[in-house]
């Protein structure tokens, strides 16, 4: 049988950098590319080998040390690899001097994870998102893409002659469409301004389910919403906001999973998918989805990233809840001492359903804590404000009097507000 690695049309050795310490050696950093290795497996490539250097930054000019640099040349050679993928986002003079020494192509992670959202993006603002995206890491690199040119031209170096000429179009042509794309997108946010408006209006509570990619986010939301969206054991496989209505305690919530977030996620993508991460930033409630099968460090780590995400598009103020899942694939003992890691967390399986109405149970409590009790009376001839109430309270209590509808009932404050014109007395909850 033939080896599907010696037939791969892109044959990947990996390289990276790892912080020196005193205590660390190399042979301890066998997983530190292991991340970047399934990144190209999901891109379509397979890896063939790799090599880590510790040292204290990465070299400003070529990456990797000079030493190093030849190892990897011959390891090359070796293991028949015809691209080399870095761990980290290279300068522009980073990534050309590496080629020029290995004699390969070199593409880094940021490349990578670009090229995984552009084969995984189906929506129309899906694919402008990630090509402006593109457009933006590309901007740096043009230089490089003409410096053929460069020695045709006469005068200053790098300053003048058709390469420059061209360098200039290139990228003039590039901000124009990134200024036309950021002016789609806009448009494609403000129409989705409207539709939330809309569920403002209603004030259905909103909750974002936000994790590491492949933990788990679209599944548990298949569980928890009974939608059947689909799901599949790949980084970045979901791209688009999928937003579904869960029922809870005789209420409607808005639940939506977006794009899985990863150990340095390139800034562009942070910027480009700023429209779809605001469903996470304006959720009423974050739901943090971990894999808690994950071994304890790769899940801090994970968590960790997660984090500086959620800061970085300024959700960090929001309240939020820990959702370990995967836990039917622990034993009594990791469940334990997982509960001992995360007192705070919830446990769940989405296969088996284990710890959903938990789950359930604690989205509710969230949201009654913030709940405002009123007592109103609604005028005969305000039926349909009546019948808002039933649809926004799910449970109240109605008297008919001479004067009215007489009803108490707890609402979230945003709702409560809009009664205030009906109100007996308003007390907080």
């Amino acid at each position: 049988m033939r080896s599907p690695t010696a037939k791969a049309k892109q044959r990947a050795f990996m390289i990276g950098v790892v912080e020196r310490t005193s205590t660390e050696h190399l042979g301890e950093h066998t997983d530190h590319l292991a991340e970047l290795s399934e990144l190209l497996l999901t891109a379509g490539a397979v890896t063939v080998g790799q090599m880590v250097q510790a040292r204290d930054q990465p070299e400003p000019n070529t990456y990797l040390g000079a030493g190093k640099i030849d190892q990897v040349k011959a390891e090359l050679k070796r293991a028949d690899a015809n691209v080399v993928a870095c761990d980290d986002e290279l300068t522009p003079r980073q990534e050309r001097n590496l080629e020029q020494a290995l004699g390969v192509p070199v593409i880094d992670r940021t490349a990578v994870i670009l090229d995984i959202f552009a084969s995984h993006a189906n929506s129309a603002e899906g694919k402008l998102q990630v090509e402006l995206a593109q457009l933006q890491y590309n901007m740096a690199r043009m230089r490089g893409l003409w410096s053929h040119l460069d020695r045709l031209g006469v005068g200053g170096v790098g300053t003048r002659g058709p390469g420059e000429t061209q360098i200039e179009t290139d990228r003039r042509l590039a901000r124009n469409r990134i200024s036309a794309l950021k002016r789609r997108l806009a448009h494609v946010s403000g129409n989705r301004g409207v539709m939330r408006a809309e569920r403002e209006r209603a004030h259905l509570p909103q909750i974002a389910l936000a994790g590491y990619t492949n933990a788990g986010k679209s599944t548990l939301l298949n569980a928890l919403t009974g939608a059947e969206v689909g799901v599949r054991d790949q980084l970045f496989h979901t791209l688009d906001p999928t937003t579904r209505v869960l029922r809870a305690g005789g209420r409607d919530y808005l639940l939506t999973d977006t794009v899985g977030f990863i150990r340095k996620l390139p800034h562009q993508l942070v910027e480009a998918f700023g429209a779809t991460l605001e469903e996470t930033r304006l959720a009423d409630l974050i739901l943090h989805v971990a894999d808690g099968s994950a071994p304890e460090e790769a899940r801090l780590e994970m968590a960790g990233a997660v984090d500086e995400v959620l800061n970085e598009i300024g959700a960090n103020e929001a309240p939020r809840l820990l959702v370990l899942t995967k836990v039917d694939a622990l034993d009594p003992d990791a469940r334990q001492a997982l509960m001992n890691r995360h007192p705070g967390a919830l446990l769940v399986s989405a296969r088996t359903g284990e710890g959903l109405e938990e789950l359930s149970e604690r989205i509710q409590a969230e949201f009654a804590a913030k709940l405002v009790e009123v007592d109103l009376m609604i005028p005969f001839d305000s039926g349909g404000r009546l019948a808002e109430l039933h649809e926004l309270a799910g449970d109240l209590t109605r008297e008919d009097t001479p004067e009215g509808f007489h009803v108490t009932a707890r609402l979230p404050p945003p709702v409560a507000a809009r009664f205030s014109a009906y109100a007996f007395s308003m007390n907080g909850g």
